[in-house]
């Protein structure tokens, strides 16, 4: 999604008071009862090298491939 620059703008000056959350349901204790903390992980940016047609496949799934590769890493990383 998109934002003009002066869209943002008045969403940044916009008062707390004017912000409507009536769609945003009340944390409760049951909440913080199963939250966790979860501390993000780092990257580090490699060089590899992949076959022409399996980076172009995921290029046209998404403009965020990189990031598509890592959660296929992961995901793989995950089930081993």
């Amino acid at each position: 999604m998109t934002i003009s620059p002066e869209r943002l703008k008045q969403l940044q000056n916009l008062p707390d008071s004017e912000i409507d959350t009536s769609d945003i349901p009340e944390l409760d204790e049951q909440f913080w009862k199963n939250a966790r903390k979860v501390e993000p992980v780092s990257q580090e940016t490699v060089t590899i090298p992949l076959d022409q047609d399996v980076l172009n496949w995921l290029k046209h799934q998404t403009p965020h491939y990189q990031t598509l590769i890592n959660q296929v890493l992961r995901a793989y990383m995950n089930q081993h």
